[in-house]
């Protein structure tokens, strides 16, 4: 009896791994490549995700001697191989593991921040930032004020990989931008491949203000672009527009944009209209401006992201529309989202925004 049952409840572990590699496959997308000017100036290498991100801290721990890297595993290259090769190249001093309280690792950083040395602090998934809430929100983000500007956390920047992975399940897969969205003095960016995660990164260890960097997981091997050589910056709070249209504004940030990218296709082959994809790249601040022309251009829009529907920050985005653009929408805001539940492991799939359903809901707003 027990060799049958531990028989069958092998098998079905095998099942299950199958059907997870399948799921897995099933959630890559097509990544589009990057449609910045800043690409076209400059001399440019292929890098994925990571291998970008990468560049970005060598680059400042290259030119700034007092910066830091420090977390959980990042002295041997971190989860996802963000700080493979740092310590070999700059020592130990430098870049070193933490012990595993993300409290202890953004107080630290803190710490550094407010006696002038650069500290860049990662957080292994962002599902494990939670502990961290009082240091970044109560402390990091009102330091300046607080002090009157004799204390600066200007130079803290938290890296933490976000978001759905395809089988991460509630511990490995959430996108809390939108608890930290509410605290001003903090600057929050999400980057949607390789050139916009350097170029943000390097924005954000260099910004004035803390910042959080959500880097989307699932991107960092499948998003492959070619990316400037050598040190450049994207302007935090300046959104994108990826695509141009002239019937529905489609906004999202990170892994999001690449599915309104296929949903703009499927609509304009499907129902013969035209998307303007926006991406944001920046949550605080975030680029209402460019958003609220885009509107006022098209009349309608759908707002997609993986975080719960409920108080996440496309409702920010809705209320903001509605206020500046109420006379010009021709159907009310859409949005698009994950559910109010927590992220579940085999119903992953259908938890997500995916193409289908922002199709469905930019359909929606036309026959409105």
């Amino acid at each position: 009896m027990i060799r049958r049952f531990i028989f069958q409840t092998s098998r079905k572990l095998l099942e299950l791994h199958s059907a997870r590699k399948e799921h897995v496959r099933n959630l890559h997308f097509k990544f589009y490549p990057n449609t910045r000017s800043l690409v076209s100036e400059r001399e440019t290498e292929k890098l994925n995700m990571y291998q970008a991100i990468n560049q970005a801290l060598d680059i400042t721990l290259k030119k700034d001697a007092s910066a830091v890297i420090f977390g959980e595993d990042v002295a041997f290259g971190g989860v996802f191989r963000c700080t493979v090769n740092l310590q070999k190249r700059y020592g130990p001093d430098r870049v070193f593991n933490t012990p595993i309280s993300e409290h202890g690792i953004v107080g630290f950083g803190i710490g550094l921040a407010n006696v002038g040395a650069t500290a860049i602090a990662e957080i292994q998934f962002a599902d494990y930032i939670y502990p961290a809430f009082d240091q970044i929100v109560n402390e990091a983000a009102k330091c300046r004020y607080r002090s009157g500007g004799v204390f600066d956390c200007g130079k803290l920047t938290i890296r933490t990989p976000y978001g759905a992975v395809g089988h991460g399940g509630l511990y490995h897969s959430q996108s809390p931008e939108a608890y930290f969205a509410h605290t001003p003095g903090l600057k929050i960016v999400v980057p949607r491949g390789p050139v916009q995660a350097k170029g943000l990164l390097l924005s954000s260890i260099e910004e004035p203000d803390p910042c959080i960097v959500f880097e989307p997981k699932v991107l960092y091997r499948t998003a492959v672009d070619e990316v400037p050589v050598g040190h450049y910056k994207i302007e935090i709070g300046k959104g994108e527009i990826v695509k141009e249209g002239k019937d529905v504004t489609l906004i999202g940030w990170g892994t999001q944009v690449h599915i309104l990218l296929e949903t703009a296709d499927i609509v304009e082959d499907k129902l013969g209209a035209s998307c303007e994809v926006i991406d944001l790249l920046s949550i605080i601040p975030w680029d209402a401006e460019l958003v609220c022309k885009s509107v006022k251009k098209t009349g309608r829009v759908v707002v997609a992201h993986e975080a719960p529907r409920t108080n996440g920050f496309g409702a920010e985005i809705a209320a903001r529309i509605q206020e500046e653009c109420f006379l010009n929408l021709e159907a009310p805001v859409m949005r698009v989202t994950g559910w109010d539940t927590p992220f579940p492991h085999v119903f992953e799939k259908l938890y997500l925004p995916d193409k289908w359903r922002c199709f469905a809901a930019v359909k929606r707003s036309l026959d409105y």
